[in-house]
Parts: C-alpha cells; structure tokens; sequence
C-alpha cells in the first residue's frame, strides 16, 4: 500500500512540482492550496505525512502544524514544514514538526527527509 502524503503550499506552480515529485517517487498525493479547510482535508484523508509551506497568504504554516500536532487522531502524523522565507529569528521546529526544508530544495534530500520521517513514525 502506498504511503499517503498531503500538501499544504498556495503557489500553485510548486504544488504541482511537488505533486509531480512524489507521484513519480510512488506516493500516493493529496495537494490543496486550500489552508482554511486544511484540518478537515487531513481528518478525510489520512495522510501518513504531511508537507506545509510556512508562508501562506491566508494563514501561518507553523500554527496550521500546532494544530495538526495537538490534534487527537493526527498528532503523531510527521509534519515537515517547508519555506523559502527561512527566518534566524523564528525556530520552525517550535511549532513541533518534525522536519524543515528550505525552497528551493534538492530533489534528493527533499525525498530523503520524507523516507526519514516515514520510517521514524513507523
């Protein structure tokens, strides 16, 4: 069975990258642009994974992950927050995900980190 994964990111350009990417590495993928229904998205399909882009236009990554993490049936789903506007001041991994990844990426560790993050909530 293939392992699901849900992506958060409003840059449609990316999504679809992003989409293309782990279809083509064997997931099965969910992307939605869609943040204000994010949580309801998630609760129907039960990802395995979950990727959110920090910087949304109508929402913060870091609290949409908060929540995904205090969350009774997702709070163990890894979440990897991903974000071109890396930031010294704000320390992503406070909003407890699991993994960081700054855009662009490399494709290799981009796929490394997701297998990382799979295994270890295996």
């Amino acid at each position: 069975m293939l392992k699901r994964i849900l992506v958060l990111d409003d840059n449609m350009d990316i999504l679809e990258i992003v989409h293309e990417i782990l279809s083509y590495e064997k997931f099965e993928v969910k992307s939605t642009s869609d943040s204000t229904n994010i949580i309801a998205i998630a609760e129907a399909y039960q990802p395995d994974l979950i990727i959110l882009d920090y910087k949304l236009m109508d929402a913060n990554g870091g609290d949409i992950c908060r929540t995904i993490k205090s969350h009774p049936l997702m709070h163990q789903t890894p979440v990897i927050i991903f974000s071109a506007y890396l930031q010294r001041d704000v320390d992503l991994y406070s909003f407890g995900c699991d993994a960081v990844i700054a855009k662009p990426f490399d494709l290799n560790e981009f796929i490394d980190t997701i297998n990382q993050c799979l295994l270890a909530s295996s």
